[in-house]
């Protein structure tokens, strides 16, 4: 068994007896720097890591728990992608980091899984199957399904979740993504103004991009990635050398991400405002993938089913010429240290995909109780230090119309795709009625596929719907 496997206890044991703790040196430290310093690489505008990252960091949970041992320091070390941080791992310069799949996968390859390389040791955010990336257009596009994109020009980040996405999307369209369209290597904001200037036909990136350039009214959802039904997620890698010799600082970390989890899940608007603030975003962004029901559940176990989706991804990097290095998933993954700081609770919890940030309450316009997660949604109204919970589709609706009526300023509204479950803005979705009922849909192709079921559904606009909910 590699060392990096060896319980938490049994190495601090030694590091206690032996005295390392308290002498050895971190290695993340810079030439001149002291000794006692732990560098943590994360990305601020990957909001899904916020919990290993920006909002960790803002809440300071991290470094309240190091003063309980010993004089240390955090440098924290923000990066725009999971590259240069897995460089600097591997140069031994940064100790910690949080990355999506992909870069995690790419780091485990080449920094290996001996004492030398690095090992996943939880999950900072996730979606089962696959919606935190997304391939959008522009807003007067003619395009409304995949398919339509053949001989297309579009953006992505090659290696990227995002990247991942739109191959396997292609291929189950049967469109060769080498041949059918042209996939242009460049980062998400090259490739937000590209899609603006006119000069690529879609953008498929990760979270929060699709999201961000939805709501700017600048692009418009085509694909959703949790039509794939593959789960994504973001997670936190630590190198094996700094693991084993400082096994009490990998707990604390993982103690301090814990907190910040449950302080997302028990205060979720003032988290995306945290990150907001911190990043620049829009808090009505953020929210939609951090809040209540939002597209990210954070939870830092590390579940099978992920594994799993790691497993699967491995040949498609491999494809792209972008993995290598071989990559032992099993090794790479090691629930050993979450296990250990999580608890008593930690199996049950790895066995649910529920978001325990969930929409409660009761929804005073319709005088419904908010339950059903497949139907409940939120408003945001301006100048409100909460969000208002909506029992359904219908009732979201009515709530607009009330809050429009009141005078007030709504700042936005979601609610979870009728089809995939995607959790949108409810004023950039595609509207169906059947019969009695009001249905929203992230994307035209996921209504058009409700539509195929229910031929007698007719679509709306935004207005038209709201008109409708009276």
């Amino acid at each position: 068994m590699p060392a990096h496997h060896r319980s938490l206890a049994a190495i601090t044991a030694v590091l206690l007896t032996s005295g390392i703790l308290s002498a050895c040196s971190v290695a993340g430290g810079a030439e001149g720097e002291a000794d006692n310093v732990i560098v943590v690489g994360y990305q601020s505008k990957t909001i899904n890591t916020v919990t290993a990252g920006t909002l960790l960091r803002d809440l300071g949970y991290f470094e309240k728990r190091l003063e309980d041992l010993g004089d240390y320091e955090v440098e924290w070390q923000d990066y725009d992608t999971g590259a240069p941080i897995t460089a600097q791992m591997l140069a031994g310069k940064i100790d910690i980091g949080s990355m999506g799949d992909y870069p995690l996968l790419i780091n485990g390859s080449r920094a290996g899984t001996d004492d030398s390389g690095t090992s996943m040791i939880a999950v900072t955010g996730y979606n089962p199957h696959g919606a935190l990336n997304g391939v959008v257009v522009n807003q007067d596009s003619d395009v409304t399904q995949l398919s339509d994109l053949e001989g297309a020009s579009i953006s992505a980040s090659v290696g990227s979740a995002g990247h991942g996405t739109l191959v396997q999307a292609l291929e189950k369209e049967g469109l060769d993504p080498n041949d059918d369209v042209s996939v242009e290597n460049q980062d998400p904001s090259v490739g937000a103004a590209a899609l603006k200037g006119g000069s690529v036909d879609a953008v498929s990136q990760f979270v929060a991009w699709p999201g961000l350039l939805a709501f700017r009214d600048d692009a418009r959802l085509v694909y959703d990635g949790g039509q794939l039904d593959l789960p994504t997620l973001h997670g936190t890698v630590v190198r094996n050398e700094f693991a084993d010799q400082q096994g009490e600082i990998v707990d604390a970390f993982l103690q301090a991400q814990i907190e910040a989890t449950n302080y997302l899940h028990e205060h979720p608007l003032e988290a995306s405002e945290i990150v907001a603030e911190k990043t620049g975003l829009p808090a009505e962004v953020v929210y939609l993938y951090n809040g209540r029901n939002g597209v990210s559940t954070f939870d830092t176990t590390i579940k099978p089913e992920q594994v799993a989706a790691l497993e699967h991804d491995v040949p498609f990097l491999k494809s792209i010429g972008v993995l290598t290095d071989p990559v032992d998933v099993g090794e790479f993954v090691d629930d050993s240290l979450i296990k250990e700081a999580f608890g008593a609770k930690y199996d049950a919890t790895v066995g649910s995909t529920e978001n325990p940030a969930a929409i409660t309450g009761r929804d005073d316009v319709c005088g419904e109780k908010v339950e059903d997660p497949a139907l409940a949604g939120e408003i945001w109204v301006d100048g409100e230090s909460d969000t208002r919970p909506v029992a359904s589709p219908e009732c979201l609706l009515r709530n607009v119309n009330a809050v429009e009526a009141d005078g007030d300023q709504l700042r936005a509204a979601y609610l979870p795709d009728a089809v995939t479950g995607t959790r949108w803005f409810a004023d950039r979705m595609v509207w169906l009625q059947d019969g009695e009922a009001l249905l929203p849909f992230a994307t035209e192709e996921s209504a058009q596929e409700y539509r195929a079921d229910h031929p007698g559904a007719e679509p709306l606009t935004w207005e038209q719907a709201l008109e409708t909910a009276g």
